[in-house]
């Protein structure tokens, strides 16, 4: 069984660091703890273990980053022991090929896509009980007994031939679904959540920054369920400004705008200039979801939210970040975090974001296979990742297809 994965070698990561400006190539070299490889065909290690065959599987800017080895070792996960083997590729749907005898949710010949299996281990796939607070409520992303290290864990990804799983870290998918959409329910949850984060009210003006595909999950999920919403988005790239517009965009701020004097513009905010180039609004947008994540993205969206609106940081990177977090107190602007999926309130009931997301997608709301822009066989994994990583190439999903 052949997969990519990464591993948690400190030592190894900060030399690939040091080395990568003048050698970028060296994150496919054997200096790097990125390998692709034949990890055999294991054993299920348990009586409510499945096996997997993979189908398609999408390539995730998460994934992008820690194949380049963007990871800061001071950041809070790596202080965890239980995050030490990374297998990528988790935007992944197949088909159960094997079952334990202890399996009740799924069996032979159905497809399923990862739930809780990319996030590491929970109260349930640990079968510890009882289980922690955040797992009893179905939100397992946020498990307190994450790093126990109790029992197994899984082998193989969604980049790669399969994996196994406990059944309990899997999803079944229904029938009318299309393999395409299965495998883009991952993605499309997580601009679900998002949006649930902190939905906008009714006639709000939101600012979605970035039109990557989670930026692009974002803007489809706003309009599905904030249909009255005046929704901006900042875009790179024609395609993806393109794209936008498709989904739902009613603003498009290109690459070549100001972003500052088009939120003033588009939201009637007062635009006041200090010393330095150093910037800031009084009035702005009410929701802003930063699809990008970095430290200029974090900081102009606190400065473009007006005072008492959110910034709902969607988008990760996995380093430190030095930001003036002023407006936070100055205009009491809130910063708010979402990671993954799990269980969300909707209309007075509490729905796992994927049953959320199948629902959109069955009503024409969310748009699936709009989004896939490339096909690619595993053997092909580097000319995947190049295009990728390339937005220039026209790409929003990249996926591998395995069928």
């Amino acid at each position: 069984m052949r997969a990519l994965y990464v591993d948690k070698n400190i030592p190894r990561v900060l030399m690939v660091k040091a080395l990568k400006p003048l050698w970028p190539g060296v994150v496919y070299s054997r200096l790097s703890s990125a390998r692709f490889a034949d990890v055999g065909e294991p054993e299920l290690p348990g009586p409510r273990w499945v096996r997997v065959r993979n189908l398609m599987c999408g390539v995730c800017g998460s994934d992008l980053a820690l194949l380049q080895v963007e990871p800061d070792p001071k950041i809070a996960p790596a202080a965890l022991p239980g995050n030490q083997r990374f297998y990528l590729g988790h935007e992944v749907v197949g088909v159960v090929t094997e079952a334990g005898p202890g399996v009740t949710r799924f069996q032979v010949g159905d497809r399923v896509i990862m739930d809780s299996r990319f996030q590491g281990a929970n109260c349930l796939s640990q079968e510890i009980d009882p289980p922690c607070r955040h797992c009893q409520e179905g939100n397992y992303q946020l498990c307190e007994h994450a790093s126990a290290g109790i029992g197994p864990r899984g082998v193989g990804g969604g980049w790669g031939d399969g994996y196994t799983a406990h059944e309990t870290e899997l999803y079944p998918i229904p029938p009318d679904l299309s393999d395409e959409q299965a495998m883009m329910i991952e993605p499309l949850s997580v601009g679900v959540r998002a949006a649930l984060r902190r939905l906008p009210e009714p006639e709000a003006k939101v600012l979605v920054l970035g039109a990557g595909v989670i930026g692009l999950t974002v803007v489809q999920a706003v309009r599905a369920l904030a249909p009255d919403v005046h929704i901006s988005v900042i875009a790179r790239y024609p395609h993806q400004a393109e794209m936008a517009t498709r989904l739902g965009a009613d603003r498009i701020i290109g690459r070549d705008e100001d972003p500052y004097e088009a939120a003033a513009a588009i939201t009637g905010a007062n635009l006041y200039e200090g010393m330095f180039g150093n910037r800031m609004l009084l009035g702005g947008f009410d929701v802003i979801y930063d699809c990008v994540g970095s430290a200029k993205t974090t900081a102009d969206s606190l400065r473009l939210a007006r005072a008492g609106g959110a910034v709902v940081m969607v988008g990760i990177k996995f380093a430190p970040m030095k930001v003036d977090l002023t407006p936070v107190w100055y205009q009491e602007v809130d910063l708010i975090g979402t990671y993954a999926h799990g269980i969300e309130l909707w209309q007075g009931r509490p729905i796992h974001t994927y049953d959320l997301t199948i629902d959109l997608l069955r009503q024409g709301k969310l748009e699936a296979e709009a989004l896939i822009t490339h096909r690619f066989p595993l053997e092909a994994w580097r000319q995947a990742i190049r295009i990728a990583q390339d937005k220039r190439t026209g790409a929003i999903k990249v996926v591998f297809d395995y069928r």
